[in-house]
């Protein structure tokens, strides 16, 4: 019955409702759909029903234990998408299993000029050059704060912290200074599950300064001094050469962190992963199906070298259950996404979370858990 539905939710959402979205600019999209959830989680009822529609559960296959967080489901949204963590209700009632917000800064900050976004159709990815753009982590603390107890009993939060983009934050100490301020004002905040650092946003001023191994142990020893009671999750760059990705793995199980967001925005727009022409002077990294071979590699190294010292969240290029479960399959303990829900509709979610139990009993799994790095031994 989910099933039936949810496919023709997004029959719908394909053959109608993409097509009038994708002849607007994606920045006018993306805020009239923030304008218009922000009513939406107003009605409760609104909320139950979309849910009843949408949400598939399976405690038995898809429940598990992750940074001694329990995750009912292993689909989750990736950061970038709610900046500001102004959809919580929203989100968990199409189905997520968690959501990271953000990335949050120490101060607001306006991003990049506009336009955010370029839709590439044919690719199935969008360049992204939002440039961190958050209303600032004090203001987002409140209203994480303000959120009912029972959007978080079973929906995990995290939240993503970069530093503040601004000519001022290109400095490392200023930059690191920056991280740590945002921590200090969410540490004690107790609906927040885990916190992301944001050590690979491209589009920023300085770039990614800490992903090199000396500046990233400064990064992650100024963290430490915090004595942070929740756990962090690093996330990761994806166009670094094994080498140099694995010498960062290496910094992190130094600062005994034990999870790595794989991966972040492609910067290459080189390859047959480009189907789409992109005008001159369009700025910004790609995001979606560019970055699903990256990821996956990266996703099956990590895994090879460091099962057992470092949990896995598979982020890049996800459409499909079995796109997920490729990453599971490879390593990944749980997986985030954003440009599928865009291309294919808020539906995708509860599609995947069926389609994943199927996948799981067809392979003899019973429990997600099982199913880890199972085409990796």
């Amino acid at each position: 019955m989910v099933r039936s539905i949810s496919h023709n939710a997004g029959a719908v959402y394909r053959r109608f409702l993409k097509p009038l979205l994708f002849r607007q600019r994606p920045d006018a999209v993306h805020s009239r759909m923030l304008k218009l959830a922000a009513v939406y989680q107003k009605f409760p009822a609104a909320i139950r029903t979309i849910s009843r529609i949408l949400v598939y559960r399976n405690d038995a296959l898809l429940k598990q234990t992750v940074n001694g967080i329990t995750f009912r489901n292993p689909v989750g949204l990736s950061a970038g998408f709610d900046k500001n963590i102004e959809l919580l209700p929203t989100m968990q009632s199409v189905g997520y299993g968690f959501m990271t917000g953000g990335s949050v800064t120490y101060q607001p900050c306006d991003g990049n000029p506009r336009p955010w976004f370029y839709r590439l159709p044919k690719s199935k990815s969008l360049i992204v050059n939002v440039g961190l753009a958050n209303q600032g982590v004090e203001r987002i603390r409140q209203r994480i704060t303000s959120y009912e107890e029972k959007w978080l009993a079973e929906f995990p939060l995290i939240v993503s912290i970069a530093k503040t983009n601004s000519p001022e934050n290109c400095n490392d100490n200023e930059a690191i200074a920056d991280y740590i301020g945002s921590l200090e004002v969410v540490r004690n905040e107790k609906h927040i599950a885990a916190y992301e650092l944001n050590i690979s946003c491209p589009n920023a001023y300085g770039g990614e300064p800490f992903t090199t191994p000396k500046r990233l142990d400064k990064l992650l020893t100024a963290v430490d001094a915090l004595s942070l009671t929740k756990p962090v999750w690093i996330k990761m760059p994806i166009n670094l050469a094994w080498r140099d990705f694995n010498s960062l793995l290496q910094v992190i199980l130094k600062h005994h962190m034990t999870t790595v967001v794989i991966g972040n925005l492609n910067k290459q727009r080189l390859g047959k992963q480009l189907q789409d022409a992109i005008p001159v002077g369009t700025k910004g990294n790609l995001s979606g199906l560019p970055t699903q071979k990256l990821s996956d590699e990266l996703i099956a190294k990590t895994y090879q070298k460091y099962h057992g010292k470092l949990i896995i969240v598979g982020v890049g290029g996800i459409f499909s259950a079995k796109d997920a479960y490729r990453k599971i399959c490879l390593g990944a303990s749980l997986v985030g996404l954003v440009t599928g829900m865009i291309f294919e509709g808020p539906q995708l979610i509860g599609q995947i979370n069926e389609e994943l139990t199927e996948l799981l009993v067809k392979d003899g799994f019973r429990n997600i858990s099982e199913a880890i790095g199972s085409n990796n031994q």
